[in-house]
């Protein structure tokens, strides 16, 4: 849950940065948005949650 927590945080960050700093348009932000939840109900949602869990993991493994 906490993983989940924070990258729906950062990419809220994200997409309010590009919509004040890079000019991108509230629609484009909310079509984004609703792709996300229909994503999040499809088929394809187990494979994006193991990609994201997979690239999460590597990122944790990195020793600075």
């Amino acid at each position: 849950m906490a993983l989940s927590i924070s990258a729906v945080l950062l990419l809220l960050i994200v997409v309010v940065l590009l919509i004040r700093r890079s000019g991108l348009k509230t629609g484009h932000a909310v079509a984004c948005t609703l792709l996300g939840f229909y994503l999040a109900s499809s088929s394809w949602a187990p494979q994006i949650t193991d990609l994201t869990n997979n690239v999460a993991g590597m990122i944790s493994d990195i020793k600075f």
